[in-house]
């Protein structure tokens, strides 16, 4: 059995515990423990052996031992905390997965910091240029946007699809210093997170989701930043209206500057200038033609129609439900560099493969920073630097 590991501060197992949103019993059902053993173990009156603790900090509350023999519990803030753009329900419904992927964000800031010593790399902080609040004039903040993006129109256009498109806008946004992570959410129903920050803001999203899922989360996270507020997003939208109206207003600003940016209305109207009054009588294909222009979603174009009194939102919710109902799963699986690369920020990761192959830090600090394991470096350092090459 082993012998209980002495000098442990119990109360950081309740800490660890909570700061995943677990219960007793959660954690009890994956040690396959009884509830009054891990009660016991929060409030000191046993203590589990060491293989028990390796389980508990690398298993379940992914956090390192050393952790568990610290005076007191390090400070940080829960999601309940942090954001504001769910209401409480929704809140205490977050998976641990969900928690982790913020604290990874968390840690990718402080990465991000010690690399470039606290100075961003970017000339053009786009957080400083555009500044939004609710009484901004949304096509008019779309638009400077886009100019600061320095995406036009024509440029939009020539992405064929919509794996080129969140590829650029992505680029777009980084070049503007906001660095952008993605990870496949095991709770699928969030779409994203951005953590705001003076020198280093991050967007996170969720990748296991459509492309043009993402491109539009990815936007909407980008207004909350230029917001100054941080934002946990979902797709469902319905949990709008049990939000105090203040944040409903900022959800419902950040949708509206996503999809002005994404679809500006001038060059929607000058697309759909044939269109019928009456948007229900317009076919499929003529619908996807306009959001192909775009690397958009066509239930994100019907939604624009929706917005102009064009279709009942009857007729949009049915479309929306059998468009979603055609999608194709993802296959899962996949080449493990080729995933690793895509979840991280580009400029991040190009930074720390070009400052090892400069002999500037070593496999180790550029492993740490990455968030992979050393031996995974060189796979990963192998594909950074051929997309370097191009």
């Amino acid at each position: 059995m082993g012998r209980p590991v002495t000098g442990i501060q119990h109360n950081i197992f309740r800490w660890a515990r909570e700061s995943l949103g677990l219960s007793v019993e959660d954690v009890a059902n994956k040690m396959h423990r009884s509830v009054d053993d891990i009660l016991s173990w929060e409030n000191g009156t046993s203590s589990p052996t060491y293989p028990q603790l390796e389980t508990l900090a690398y298993t379940i509350y992914k956090r390192p031992i050393a952790i568990f023999f610290l005076p007191e519990a390090p400070t940080e803030e829960l999601p309940s905390q942090e954001f504001r753009t769910l209401p409480d329900t929704e809140l205490s419904e977050l998976y641990s997965n969900t928690y982790i992927n913020i604290r990874k964000g968390h840690a990718f800031q402080l990465a991000l910091k010690d690399l470039f010593q606290n100075n961003n790399p970017s000339n053009n902080l786009i957080w400083h240029t555009v500044m939004l609040d609710l009484e901004s004039d949304i096509q008019k903040e779309a638009s400077h946007i886009r100019t600061v993006l320095d995406i036009n129109f024509d440029t939009q256009c020539d992405w064929k699809t919509p794996e080129i498109a969140l590829k650029e806008w992505r680029k777009s946004i980084e070049s503007c210093g906001i660095f952008v992570f993605k990870s496949s959410f095991k709770q699928k129903d969030i779409s994203g997170f951005c953590l705001t920050d003076e020198l280093f803001p991050i967007i996170y999203l969720n990748n296991s989701t459509t492309k043009t899922r993402q491109i539009f989360s990815l936007l909407h996270e980008l207004a909350h930043i230029l917001f100054e507020v941080n934002g946990l997003s979902k797709f469902d939208k319905s949990y709008f209206n049990r939000l105090p109206i203040n944040q409903k207003k900022i959800e419902v600003f950040c949708n509206a500057i996503a999809a002005e940016v994404l679809v500006p209305q001038h060059k929607f109207e000058l697309l759909t200038s044939n269109f019928p009054y009456d948007v229900s009588k317009v076919d499929d294909g003529q619908i996807e033609d306009i959001a192909n222009k775009f690397s958009v979603s066509r239930e994100s174009v019907l939604r624009k129609f929706l917005d102009l009194g064009r279709v009942t939102p009857e007729y949009y919710s049915k479309k929306a439900k059998e468009w979603k109902n055609q999608m194709k799963k993802a296959k899962g699986g996949g080449d493990y560099y080729a995933t690793t690369n895509a979840y991280l920020s580009e400029r991040f990761s190009r930074e720390i493969i070009g400052r090892h192959y400069r002999h500037e830090i070593t496999v180790n600090k550029a492993s740490e920073l990455l968030g992979i394991k050393p031996k995974n470096f060189s796979g990963l350092e192998r594909l950074v630097m051929q997309g370097l090459n191009k």
